[in-house]
């Protein structure tokens, strides 16, 4: 009998936080690095939600408080929910994790038994399919091809439902091609979902206000009641709240699961962090503005992105709707050999002789479920954006 467990054997550790951490060990052997990996946007916390944190250690607002969140941020939620997407939630069907991830791996761990499967479509989030297999579930992923925007289509979804199906994972916008899914596309997708009434959903609204061009949000419980009382939707403060650090995530459906993921909880991390409580409620509850303003940059550096990533030779990037990722194909690079005299066979190779040549980190798209991509997060400074898009023009005219 091995020491390690078998269910920590089916898993693999995270890709985008691996090569983060390989171009920060890079950065510091003084090699000249552009990280490109993480999912973190650049901007810092608004000052009034640091206040907020502040004036609550100076109150004394630093005990143990209730395993899945305090009142006070539970009602925001509540409010939030109502305000912003028409769900109306008591304060009972909302949990408060340690991050979004841990409201995922709550939920997962919480209801996926031996045999069942979990649909998630591709290219998805790293997490999702190694929490479902930690679970001892059985991920079934169904392809969002590039000529439909990387987005699940109804009749692609209704082919992956079988008995065994627990749950589909739905994140829009998604991680990691930026795709979001229009009103009526999510219709199309929550039809399919009314007539298997033993699936429900889990909705990752994690990016919900990073979108752009006039693109309007919605989430599947909004767009079709029926589906409210199977639907977990998922959100949290760290990407439009510029509040990765501070791990706050939060998620809301039936009460039965609620309490399912609380008791999960108790017996794991218990409460997060009292003082990043009382600054997501200051989030929530305060100004807005300010992500409006993120938006106008992260979209002119979007724009910037994609354009120059199509100039370069054998690269091929669409225009997400949302997040700040883009997701290009690498398909023109296959094939042809590098400046060290390796051949890229795949996408993976692409990354490592992209980094080797020109100290750009990204992450490969085998990672995402999908080759030949690789994901760029421009969650980063414009000129910063500019330098490592050349570098990639290089390296791809370098390519023999």
């Amino acid at each position: 009998m091995g020491f390690i467990s078998d269910s920590l054997n089916r898993i693999q550790p995270s890709a985008t936080i691996a090569i983060s951490n390989k171009a920060m060990t890079l950065k510091a052997e003084g090699r000249d690095v552009i990280g490109l990996a993480a999912g973190e946007p650049d901007f810092d916390t608004p000052q009034n939600i640091k206040d907020a944190a502040i004036k609550a250690i100076q109150a004394g607002k630093t005990k143990y408080t209730a395993v899945d969140g305090i009142p006070e941020l539970k009602k925001a939620i509540v409010d939030k929910f109502k305000r912003e997407n028409g769900l109306d939630y008591k304060p009972s069907q909302v949990t408060v994790g340690t991050g979004g991830k841990q409201v995922l791996f709550n939920a997962l761990m919480a209801t996926v038994n031996p045999g069942d499967e979990v649909i998630v479509p591709a290219p998805y989030w790293v997490s999702y399919p190694d929490i479902v297999m930690l679970a001892g579930g059985t991920p079934v992923f169904v392809e969002g091809k590039l000529e439909n925007g990387f987005k699940l289509q109804a009749a692609d979804l209704e082919k992956a439902i079988s008995p065994k199906t627990k749950w589909l994972i739905l994140n829009s916008p998604s991680n990691p091609s930026g795709a979001a899914y229009s009103r009526a596309e999510l219709k199309a997708l929550t039809d399919v979902l009314v007539k298997h009434p033993h699936v429900w959903v889990l909705s990752d609204d994690m990016y919900e206000h990073l979108v752009y061009d006039d693109f309007q949000f919605t989430t599947p419980a909004q767009v079709e009641p029926a589906l409210y009382e199977r639907t977990l939707t998922m959100n949290g403060v760290s990407k439009s709240y510029c509040m990765t650090g501070w791990r706050i995530g939060y998620g809301a459906g039936p009460e039965p699961l609620i309490k399912a993921m609380a008791k999960l909880q108790s017996q794991s991390t218990s409460n997060p962090s009292s003082i990043a409580q009382w600054a997501a409620v200051e989030a929530l509850n305060g100004p807005q503005g300010f992500i409006g303003e993120n938006n106008t940059v992260f979209k002119q550096r979007r724009d910037l992105v994609v354009a120059m990533l199509n100039q370069a030779k054998g690269i091929s990037c669409p225009t997400p709707e949302g997040a700040f990722y883009v997701y290009p194909s690498c398909h023109g690079c296959i094939g042809k050999t590098a400046p060290s005299g390796n051949v890229i066979r795949n996408d993976e190779d692409f990354v490592t002789e992209l980094l080797a040549a020109e100290g750009v980190a990204a992450v490969h798209g085998a990672a995402f479920g999908m080759s030949p991509f690789f994901r760029i997060s421009y969650a980063t400074a414009t000129n910063v954006l500019e330098d490592a898009c050349n570098r990639i023009q290089r390296f791809c005219g370098n390519l023999r």
